[in-house]
């Protein structure tokens, strides 16, 4: 397989005139894309950047960001993205940390960091088409040399750097074209932020690699998104639970051509088996839920597309990587036990940037601890019991937030659910349901507490149900727990 680097001139050379990448204001062919990824190196080498520097991007989903990642590669420098909504002290953490050489924003997402010792390239004018095309072609590309360095979410403390090598990258890809059958026609619509190795790795490289091509939406709102999907007509999408139980609730005179789609991704968040349903009986497209983490590179499970999928479980083992359950004193367990999933694979990250210590505790014996409970059932599909973290202990007894929110999602009027554990003085912690009902459905807390009765035994019945618009998320649209919680201590 060629180095990812080398994927512009490769499809340059085999079909220049193809599609290759689009966004809301241009579509590029493959030769233009290499052009513009050619003039984008240059212009970063005239800033001083060179092999194993770093850049930071903070743009918008649009595709200079794909053509600067590229130019970063070509020069073999590694990418830090960074989410274009974080404050300047979140934005200046990841920058520092990263040691960034040069911070790339344009004219909508430019600020100043004046205690930063970087050179900013303050507008993208800086990478057009005045900048002399790099004629010296590709630098001498090597696998282990780093590519990405995705920052995580930072639910479990202060942000951290996860260090993903070119081998990480491409093996990561090589799973996700095999797993999804990806090929030549394929044509992907980006709808997660690119500064998610989520978004860079099933919506760009992935289709990209196997020969198809992509196009970038904007800002996600609902019903834009679909007709976007008319327009576009892409085979596939990647998105969260969020995005999906946004456009189930659309009204039901909102009825886009789907038709090109073969199949839509969902990962970040199991997705309840009810949701999954719902979008396919409204739309007639199949889901395909898999399961993975950044310092994964994205993927380690996935329905199979061709079937057969079954809801409530994130799907087999990708093929390549291992994935299994372990038990606290790092012995692994049979099928249908309860125990940490662990992943090994060339997709595991090289390790937290300037945190051996954090990286020795997560990554061990080349088994990646997850900090997710699950269990592999009698099919070898692995079903999600929950994060560690999220774990309520009730009175001395483990109760797992994620088989109530199933028991809550299977009542008619529940769209989207959370529980979190609300401090106790007796008992420690009990049980808080937070529920979004489906637009213009009526529904009482007391009607769901009675409905878990019906299916959960008495301690891990909520003691309360907050029946709400909407639910707290992280910047890649996970429901933020951490702030449920802190919500609920404080009330």
């Amino acid at each position: 397989m060629q180095h990812i680097a080398e994927l512009p001139d490769a499809r340059a050379c085999r079909n220049p005139m193809g599609p290759c990448i689009a966004d809301d204001h241009e579509q590029l062919d493959n030769r233009t894309f290499l052009r513009r990824v050619r003039k984008a190196a240059a212009a970063l080498r005239g800033h001083g950047i060179g092999a194993d520097d770093v850049v930071a991007v903070i743009l918008p989903n649009r595709l200079e960001l794909v053509v600067v990642m590229f130019a970063v590669w070509r020069l073999g420098a590694a990418v830090t993205p960074v989410n274009p909504e974080l404050t300047d002290a979140e934005a200046r953490h990841q920058i520092e940390d990263s040691a960034a050489k040069v911070v790339i924003t344009d004219g909508t997402t430019a600020r100043a960091f004046p205690t930063l010792d970087v050179s900013a390239l303050s507008a993208l004018s800086a990478l057009s088409a005045e900048a002399a095309e790099d004629e010296a072609g590709t630098v001498v590309q090597v696998p282990d040399r780093l590519a990405l360095i995705i920052y995580t979410s930072g639910t479990t403390g202060r942000p951290k750097g996860v260090m993903l090598d070119h081998a990480n990258v491409a093996a990561m890809c090589r799973m996700i074209i095999d797993g999804l059958g990806l090929d030549g026609t394929d044509h992907s619509l980006l709808v997660l932020p690119l500064f998610h190795v989520n978004g860079i790795v099933v919506s760009v490289l992935s289709p990209l690699l196997a020969g198809g091509r992509t196009t970038i939406a904007g800002r996600f709102r609902a019903p834009e998104f679909l007709f976007a999907v008319e327009r576009a007509r892409p085979t596939y999408f990647s998105a969260v639970p969020a995005i999906y139980a946004r456009l189930v609730s659309l009204p039901d005179d909102v009825r886009p051509d789907t038709a090109s789609l073969r199949r839509v991704v969902c990962g970040a968040a199991p997705m309840p088996a009810e949701l999954i349903a719902r979008f396919e009986d409204r739309f007639g497209v199949p889901v395909v839920e898999g399961y993975g983490l950044s310092e994964g590179t994205c993927a380690s499970t996935l329905n199979p597309p061709n079937g057969p999928r079954k809801p409530g479980t994130v799907g087999l083992p990708l093929p390549g990587q291992s994935v299994a359950v372990m038990d606290g004193d790092g012995h692994l367990l049979d099928d249908g036990a309860v125990g940490e999933v662990v992943v090994r694979g060339p997709n595991v990250m090289r390790g937290y940037l300037g945190l051996p210590e954090e990286t020795a505790r997560t990554v061990v014996d080349g088994w990646l601890h997850t900090g997710d409970v699950g269990r592999f059932d009698e099919d070898g599909y692995l079903v999600l019991v929950d994060r560690i973290k999220d774990m309520i202990i009730r009175g001395g007894e483990n109760i797992y937030p994620k088989e109530i929110e199933n028991v809550l999602h299977a009542h008619p009027a529940v769209l989207e659910a959370a529980v979190v554990g609300s401090p106790h003085p007796v008992l420690g912690e009990v049980p808080v349901a937070h529920v979004v009902p489906l637009p213009g459905v009526a529904v009482t807390p007391e009607e769901l507490v009675e409905h878990c009765r019906g299916s959960l035994s008495r301690i891990k019945v909520p003691v309360s149900v907050l029946v709400t618009e909407a639910l707290p998320r992280n910047p890649v649209g996970k429901i933020d727990k951490r702030r449920l919680r802190v919500l609920v201590a404080d009330s």
